[in-house]
């Protein structure tokens, strides 16, 4: 996966094109041709031919993206973003480099009018993101997260649950991510790195959980949390764990790692009625939804909240069709703006709990608090030396 850069005097126009009408395909382009484009985007994409077609493609590295194209049948390569996007003006981009460079990737994309479906993590910073929902237009273009775990019938389905009340008030909730990485996954060098990939687990794995737990449960009030470098040699964290209350009143944990050898992804909320809980590993179906109901629940009414429907997979596949019914449509995304930033701001706060021993309020994040423009807040033993030097 290439890292490339593009001016911002780049001569593309500032104000956003009308949403593509009915009547012809969506023209994408793929923007980084690694492995998640290859496994995931692209495949999601063609998924929704003809309504779509994959038209661009873009790497620094002209052998990665000209042995792309050949393969997937995309008809156009450029090592030079800003002339995609001036050549080929697609409808929409999906974004899969490395996490430095989304910001201005996405801000180029936008002011060409273009739509953008961004992989996680957006950018490094609260600073950045904000930059980049300040290129949108009402009516779009905008850009989205990819936030998969949303979607699906399983999330869903529980989602209108939680909403309607049927499972009683939210009481408890764990979110947890323990995955395992060795040593050689971080022998990439933008891996474990602020700068290039913006934070360890708790911003590079552990997002994904998280932003299912806020969606499900609504907004946040506070956080006070834990990180730790135990095994990995890197500027990061390798675990956190966290205590976060909601405005609903709930009380949640959280846990991040890439130290343990048995993996799973889960989150469990326990409810005045009922227990409602999801484990998988990287993506979620009906059966991996369990609802226990509490002594006294009828039988038939508890048996009705298992009646997911039909199976919808958590996948790219379901974001991206989603996203493009939203392209057509000219409506917000539900993982763009205030929608993605809420788990962006989740994650800096607890950073900011952790390495400076504090509880941590939900919107106490912003321009002059040091964790706005950097994860890293500039904290002592945790920062980059350079960071930590300005800091100080």
């Amino acid at each position: 996966m290439g890292v490339f850069t593009l001016s911002r005097s780049s001569g593309l126009p500032e104000t956003a094109a009308a949403p593509p009408g009915a009547g012809r395909a969506l023209r994408a382009a793929v923007i980084g041709t690694g492995g998640i484009a290859r496994g995931a985007h692209l495949p999601a994409l063609r998924a929704l031919a003809p309504d779509v077609e994959v038209d661009a493609a873009v790497d620094v590295s002209e052998e990665s993206v000209r042995e792309f194209c050949a393969a997937n049948g995309v008809p156009h390569p450029y090592t030079d973003l800003a002339r995609m996007l001036s050549e080929r003006r697609p409808d929409l981009v999906v974004i899969c480099t490395p996490p430095a460079v989304h910001r201005e990737q996405t801000v180029a994309a936008l002011r060409a009018g273009a739509w953008v479906l961004c992989e996680k993590p957006p950018c490094p910073s609260l600073e950045e993101f904000d930059a980049m929902c300040a290129q949108e237009s009402e009516g779009g273009p905008y850009a989205a997260i990819v936030f998969q775990h949303r979607l699906g019938s399983g999330s869903r389905h529980v989602r209108r649950l939680l909403a309607d009340g049927a499972l009683g008030r939210p009481l408890v909730a764990h979110c947890q991510t323990t995955w395992y990485r060795d040593t050689a996954y971080f022998a990439a060098p933008w891996r474990g790195r602020w700068e290039t990939e913006g934070g360890g687990p708790t911003m590079g794995h552990g997002i994904h959980q998280m932003d299912l737990f806020l969606d499900l449960l609504g907004p946040w009030s506070e956080v006070k949390a834990m990180a730790g470098r135990l095994v990995h040699d890197v500027e990061t964290e390798d675990v956190s764990t966290a205590l976060v209350r909601f405005e609903n009143g709930a009380l949640g944990t959280v846990v991040n790692s890439v130290l343990s050898p048995d993996e799973v992804s889960r989150v469990r909320i326990d409810c005045e009625r009922a227990t409602v809980e999801v484990t998988h590993l990287y993506g979620h179906s009906n059966a991996d939804w369990r609802i226990t109901p509490a002594p006294g629940v009828p039988e038939e009414e508890a048996a009705s909240w298992r009646e997911f429907g039909d199976d919808e997979p958590s996948s790219h596949l379901a974001q991206m069709r989603a996203f493009t019914d939203d392209v057509r449509a000219g409506r917000r995304p539900d993982t763009s703006g205030e929608g993605g930033r809420t788990t962006l701001e989740l994650v800096a706060a607890l950073y900011k709990s952790a390495f400076t021993d504090t509880t941590v309020l939900a919107g106490e994040i912003g321009p002059g608090d040091p964790f706005y423009p950097a994860l890293h807040g500039g904290a002592p033993g945790w920062a980059p030396t350079k960071a930590q030097e300005v800091t100080v």
